[in-house]
């Protein structure tokens, strides 16, 4: 079982798993589903003899992979980071200590210009690294006033210079992605913190449940929100920022468009289900995958007219790949192909 998502690279798809017995980083071909390796996470110096409790919507394995092209990049809730070349073969791995949370860690990885980025806000104190790809050695580690979040980082750049986002409780920031310095920060966010932000020309969107939806200027050491709404928030789905426009996914399956630049809402969808996947945008379509499994297709426009809505015939709570016309699914019991 796991809840991250698949990622590609070529002609290969990653997923990992994890449950008490063993964590698992698996490897298919993208065109015809085959599983080429599946290897294990063990014998890792300081991981856990018993695996930490978590609740069975994040569980073990929640955090998406990292793939470069040369290695593929896994984290579990135990605190183990691991890589493996395309192949298969283990390169190298290493625990950061099990990490304080009370549902199970969650935050993606990613990986840019020779860093693999974590984002580590826990129960102990936040924590944000950068470590190196070909070895896992610690390129630069820093510690945070942040607290626990369940959010994924996002690459940004601003004025030439790629930063990374992050959100948790309380500081929405930016961070040099070269040297970890914190670039900026304001402290808008409350509670359990699990939506990640989105960004669009120079602005970063974070929001959570029952705290806020902000939009900010990436940049100054303190920027103040644009503007502000708290009408509809997000539990777990991460917005979505696309030609003006913002889209964001309610767990109580309301989908709602704000202009982006303004924060007026141009439309609100009452779909009556559960969002915890979180919306894509692709050729101009906005596609969501309900917990139910059922595909929502919308015009990613001002109109918000709905396309279609196929069912896949089970569950699913990860987000779709999309590639070379075709979408990849992680369901709760299969994963899919569909496409030509």
């Amino acid at each position: 079982p796991g809840y991250n998502s698949p990622v590609i690279w070529g002609n290969k798809l990653f997923l990992a798993g994890a449950d008490a017995e063993a964590r698992i980083v698996s490897c298919y071909d993208k065109n015809t589903g085959q599983l080429l390796w599946e290897k294990k996470a063990d014998n890792i110096p300081g991981s856990p003899s018993t695996m930490p409790k978590v609740t069975d919507d994040t569980g073990l394995s929640a955090p998406t992979l990292a793939v470069d092209g040369y290695r593929v990049y896994a984290i579990f809730a135990t605190g183990d980071v691991i890589a493996f070349d395309l192949n298969g073969n283990r390169v190298w791995a290493r625990n950061l200590g099990v990490p304080k949370n009370h549902y199970g860690h969650s935050s993606s990885l990613m990986v840019w210009n020779g860093k693999l980025i974590i984002q580590y806000d826990t129960g102990s104190g936040g924590r944000l690294l950068a470590l190196k790809v070909a070895s896992g050695e610690t390129t630069w580690d820093v510690k945070r006033d942040n607290k626990i979040s369940w959010a994924s980082p996002l690459l940004m750049e601003v004025n030439g210079k790629m930063q990374i986002v992050t959100t948790a409780d309380p500081n929405v920031s930016g961070t040099d992605l070269e040297t970890g310095e914190e670039l900026w920060k304001a402290a808008v966010m409350m509670g359990e913190v699990g939506p990640s932000c989105a960004c669009y020309n120079g602005m970063v969107y974070a929001n959570n449940e029952y705290a806020s939806l902000v939009a900010l200027q990436a940049g100054p050491p303190d920027p103040t929100p644009l503007w502000e709404q708290y009408d509809y928030l997000s539990e777990a789905a991460s917005p979505v920022a696309y030609n003006g426009l913002l889209f964001l996914a309610t767990s109580y399956g309301v989908l709602v468009c704000y202009d982006a630049t303004s924060g007026d809402e141009v439309w609100q969808k009452e779909m009556n289900v559960t969002f915890y996947s979180s919306p894509m945008v692709v050729e101009s379509k906005l596609y969501l995958m309900d917990n139910s499994g059922t595909m929502h297709i919308v015009k990613a426009d001002r109109t918000g007219e709905i396309i279609a809505e196929p069912s896949l015939g089970e569950a699913s709570y990860a987000i779709p790949a999309f590639d070379d016309g075709r979408i990849y699914i992680r369901g709760s019991e299969s994963l899919y192909c569909i496409g030509k």
